[in-house]
């Protein structure tokens, strides 16, 4: 595992003063502007701008799908209604916030679900340091989905799978494969897509994503989507052939050793049939319990505004709210560690601290040392 490729995806709504290091002798993803296969794998854990959101770790070959949302929204007018549908820990979501965005402006909404209540946390934290906030996340079943019939314009399905384009990463994927398992997933995929399937407008767009090669699993239900719930599958086009990426029947297949990165397969159909009478309100995501909706810039404790951690993170966040310091790497990394700090040319009170030009978080400034604001499940655990 540790002599796999490993690629990060810019965010392009943090840009740091000057290039990341990590990018120095890096490749450029081709079916992805912000994204970079790397020379090395450095210890991301180190890197205070991995915190802060500047980028994030992600597979060049899942990047594809992110690739084929641009291209099928290419073109869509109005406010954007996105679901992504099992989005832990949030590769896909972190994409998705940034295509919208730059197509959409503010005029969006995304909902990154994640059913497994295990996984939602660090999909949050992913969402969190990402900082959009026009980003919900909620953990409901599919099946939830279908209170809002006809909210979405557009659902991405990155559904669990069988995992062969996990095999190089995981030796353990390897082990627990059998064409029982295809069958079970195959099955699983179906009923998820029927769950969710309500909660599409007509015309929108579903977007059909797995890390398995098998045809059962990726074109076989795509095209039973269509066929039993009404769609019709917008037929994949041929680009990026001289990097291994080879059309199927309803979709794009990534294989590992063959294009770049794990392991992909990618299609997407237009939703026909009728869903009745369509959810327009955004507040009845309220029936969902999200867990992060809105940007939350603080509240008053007594007379004292006390900021949120996560509007340092936001890319809303208005310098002028409170005063910024900037800090070197190690006073960095020590802050992310959650160690006291001593700041005595910093202004006292609330003081968003910064790296290379980017928030990284709050701290209280008493004078002779600060109280540490940065959340405590979140802190560094390894020695820095």
């Amino acid at each position: 595992m540790d002599n796999l490729p490993v690629a990060v995806r810019l965010n392009p709504f943090k840009r740091p003063a000057s290039e990341l290091p990590i990018l120095k002798g890096a490749t450029r993803v081709p079916w992805c502007d912000e994204g970079y296969i790397l020379v090395e794998r450095p210890v991301f854990t180190l890197h205070p701008l991995f915190h802060a959101g500047c980028y994030y770790v992600q597979d060049s070959s899942a990047m594809y799908v992110g690739h084929l949302f641009r291209q099928c929204v290419k073109g869509r007018r109005g406010r954007l209604r996105v679901l992504d549908l099992c989005a832990a820990p949030g590769g896909k979501t972190t994409d998705l916030a940034a295509s919208l965005r730059t197509i959409c402006g503010d005029d969006f909404l995304l909902v990154s679900n994640e059913v497994m209540k295990q996984r939602v946390g660090v999909l949050d934290d992913n969402v969190a340091r990402w900082g959009d906030p026009n980003v919900v996340v909620t953990s409901a079943d599919p099946a939830a989905f279908a209170a809002l019939p006809g909210f979405f314009d557009v659902i991405v399905a990155d559904v669990p799978c069988s995992g062969e384009g996990m095999f190089r990463k995981d030796a353990r994927a390897e082990k627990e494969w059998s064409p029982d398992t295809v069958k079970l997933c195959a099955s699983r995929q179906r009923r998820i897509l029927a769950d969710v399937w309500p909660s599409l407008k007509k015309d929108g767009l579903l977007i059909y994503s797995t890390c398995t090669y098998e045809r059962a699993e990726n074109d076989d239900n795509l095209s039973w989507t269509a066929g039993e719930l009404g769609g019709e599958i917008i037929p994949p086009v041929a680009e990026f052939e001289e990097y291994g990426v080879e059309l199927t029947p309803a979709g794009h297949m990534l294989r590992a050793g063959k294009s770049l990165g794990e392991g992909q397969w990618a299609g997407a159909l237009v939703k026909t049939s009728e869903t009745g009478r369509e959810t327009v309100d955004e507040s009845r995501l309220a029936v969902l319990h999200p867990l992060r909706m809105g940007l939350k810039k603080g509240e008053m404790k007594g007379k004292v505004f006390v900021p949120d951690p996560d509007w340092a993170l936001s890319i809303k966040f208005d310098r002028g709210s409170f005063p910024c310091y900037e800090v070197d790497k190690q006073t960095a990394l020590h802050y992310l560690h959650r160690d006291a700090l001593s700041l005595p040319d910093a202004p006292v009170g609330f003081v968003a601290l910064t790296y290379r030009g980017i928030p990284i978080g709050f701290v209280k400034n008493i004078g002779t040392r600060c109280n540490n604001l940065h959340p405590q499940d979140r802190r560094i655990l390894m020695d820095i």
